[in-house]
């Protein structure tokens, strides 16, 4: 029994490194700094580690060898999930060039909200390290931080030092939209967030008026979606008087509205409004889980496109809407599906009637049990590898707990590439 410190999460998103984890054989337990997100995650229990071919236990080498075959007879496969680390992703574009697939992040229906907006008009983002050490003023939106990333707040808020603030302290929390779950944002010394609620189909105009405000054009309604016009007009005058303020949402918890890209597009065009040489202002889009961004900035780096990428005509084609895994699965366009999830093993493919090869983590309890299926370990638990945070631009750098034996996604999907091209058979 070991204990390792400065243990890095690839489940929270926001680059949470300085866990304790005990870890006794196969089984871990964090001891400090955990949270409701990392601890469930970290301390999963392994599950099946034996790969099954139509239910039945196999080597390895079976496995791979039935998944190739089945890749073989296909015209277009989807490759779903992306949930994996740096190399993972890496060896998943490399097979879907080989069989001509398509590449779907599992969660970039609610990130090409924030895509749209970026490819539109562009945006100004900031770092976690610039939240930490500059923001006086954050204003999330549409989303419960705390429900995201209940260390946030202690994490790059309320820290004992800031190079640029004389106290960190005094920071001033809003909420807009969503009521906190907790009391993380609240001050240490008892300063409680201020919070203004409203239903997400209100989100659009509320944040439109807010806006509005921010450049000084009038209103003559005195109420929107709820909320005093005075009130989002205090917010505004924030806004403007910030040394550094920051604005938050997260893309997933704008729900299915319509207009959900609208909002991320108001409220970067508001960023901009608000910067001048007295006031600076920035976004933080948050994501990360389950590796969104790290399949994204892969796939972006590999091929010039997020994901959702076909590689059907030997050269990748990027299409935010025609290349959904569901959509193509409901229209008959696939004709086979791989799903990739190295982290989250509650998170179960799409159910479907074509050939399924699953490259998952250990312990996933099918509803209906894939023709393949191969569990792997998990980054930054069975083996090392590398992860986006949420402000994309570090890639964490993951530890090696324990020796669990299986294998990494990365050797799976090259084993399943090698094998078709040593049939030639794709």
């Amino acid at each position: 029994m070991t204990v390792i410190t400065e243990v890095p999460s690839p489940f929270c998103g926001v680059g949470t490194d300085d866990l304790s984890i005990q870890v006794d054989g196969l089984d871990l337990k964090v001891v400090e700094n955990g949270c409701a997100v990392n601890t469930p995650a970290f301390e999963r229990a392994i599950g099946d580690s034996c790969p099954r071919v139509a239910g039945k236990r196999v080597s390895l080498q079976e496995a791979v060898t039935k998944a190739a075959a089945l890749l073989a007879e296909t015209k277009q496969p989807v490759i779903g999930g992306c949930a994996t680390d740096v190399n993972g992703m890496r060896a998943l574009l490399s097979l879907a060039d080989r069989c001509g697939a398509v590449v779907d992040n599992m969660n970039f229906t609610a990130a090409r909200n924030n895509f749209l907006a970026l490819q539109d008009s562009g945006w100004m983002n900031t770092t976690l390290a610039e939240v930490k050490n500059r923001c006086d003023l954050l204003l999330v939106i549409g989303t419960d931080l705390e429900n995201f990333a209940p260390r946030f707040f202690e994490r790059y808020l309320w820290v004992d030092e800031a190079m640029f603030l004389e106290n960190a302290c005094q920071r001033e929390v809003i909420y807009l939209g969503k009521m906190p779950s907790g009391n993380a944002s609240t001050s240490p010394t008892g300063q409680k967030a201020k919070v203004l609620t409203c239903e997400n189909e209100s989100l659009p105009e509320v944040v439109a008026v807010l806006r509005a405000l921010v450049k000084g054009q009038p209103i003559r309604a005195e109420h929107v979606g709820g909320i005093a016009v005075v009130e989002l007009q205090a917010i505004a005058d924030k806004l403007k008087a910030a040394k550094y303020g920051v604005v938050s949402w997260a893309a997933g918890a704008l729900g299915t509205n319509n207009h959900a890209e609208l909002i991320v597009q108001t409220i970067s065009e508001m960023i901009k409004d608000i910067n001048n040489k007295n006031t600076r202002c920035s976004g933080l889009p948050l994501a990360g889980k389950e590796g969104d961004l790290t399949a994204n900035q892969v796939c972006g780096w590999t091929t010039g496109y997020p994901a959702r990428v076909n590689f059907a005509r030997s050269f990748p084609e990027y299409d935010p809407y025609l290349y959904d895994t569901n959509v193509m699965l409901a229209n008959g366009e696939a004709d086979a599906l791989v799903w990739v999830n190295a982290f989250n093993a509650d998170a179960l493919p799409p159910e479907s009637d074509l050939p399924t090869i699953v490259v998952g983590r250990s312990g996933i309890a099918f509803s209906k049990e894939p023709d393949v299926f191969i569990p792997v370990g998990t980054p930054g638990i069975d083996h090392t590898g590398h992860a986006y945070r949420t402000d994309n631009v570090v890639a964490i750098r993951l530890k090696k707990l324990r020796e669990s034996g299986l294998p990494s996604t990365a050797e799976v999907l090259s084993a399943i590439e090698h094998a078709l091209k040593e049939n030639q058979v794709c």
